[in-house]
């Protein structure tokens, strides 16, 4: 009998990243004052935060995912039939930058979650996706504090460039009001105003 509790457990003995408890509680917060109806989120892993949202707003939400590794996207499959939450969640396969443009829907709130160095790409999608109102989450954006310092070593300076450029496009277009939260590895909380 799969769990939330199990597919949590198995995600963190195989070292799959997912979202942090303290970054799920801030979350919480939103999505039950919000009440998304749809949400689209941007790297699915094993499904365990697009459960854990569906679960906050008693399955009363429809949430489209997109998962670019295909083992990841079977296994988020398979957790979300163990689940019986097929008829909330839709899991997509394949590369989010090729995806979005696809998309016509426009979402109440979107959570980015994925590829770091494609963060200003996921954005510019995540607002022609969303309307006046919506609210768009991207985690890890400070980066295990690399964001924020002077880091500029070879191996992760890619990522950390795009997630500045990240910071710097929502704290400056004015479509957007931005909140920068300093819990788990960042949480960039914006919402659309026009």
């Amino acid at each position: 009998m799969v769990s939330i509790k199990n597919i949590k457990q198995k995600a963190l003995e195989e070292h799959i990243p997912i979202i942090m408890d303290d970054t799920l509680e801030v979350i919480k917060e939103i999505l039950i004052k919000e009440r998304p109806k749809r949400i689209l989120e941007i790297g699915t892993a094993t499904g365990y935060s697009s459960i854990c949202f569906s679960n906050i707003l008693d399955n009363n939400v429809y949430i489209d995912t997109i998962e670019l590794d295909e083992s990841r996207a079977k296994e988020a499959i398979e957790n979300i039939k163990k689940l019986e939450l097929e008829k909330n969640i839709n899991v997509i396969k394949g590369n989010a930058v090729e995806i979005l443009p696809t998309l016509e829907e426009k979402y109440d709130m979107i959570f980015i979650d994925a590829a770091k160095g494609k963060y200003p790409i996921f954005l510019e999608e995540s607002i022609r996706l969303s309307h006046k109102g919506s609210i768009i989450l991207a985690d890890n954006i400070l980066y295990k504090g690399y964001v924020m310092s002077d880091y500029n070593k070879h191996k992760q300076r890619t990522a950390v460039n795009h997630l500045r450029e990240y910071i710097t496009m929502v704290t400056e277009d004015k479509k957007l009001s931005t909140k920068i939260l300093e819990i788990g590895d960042g949480l960039a909380v914006s919402r659309l105003l026009v």
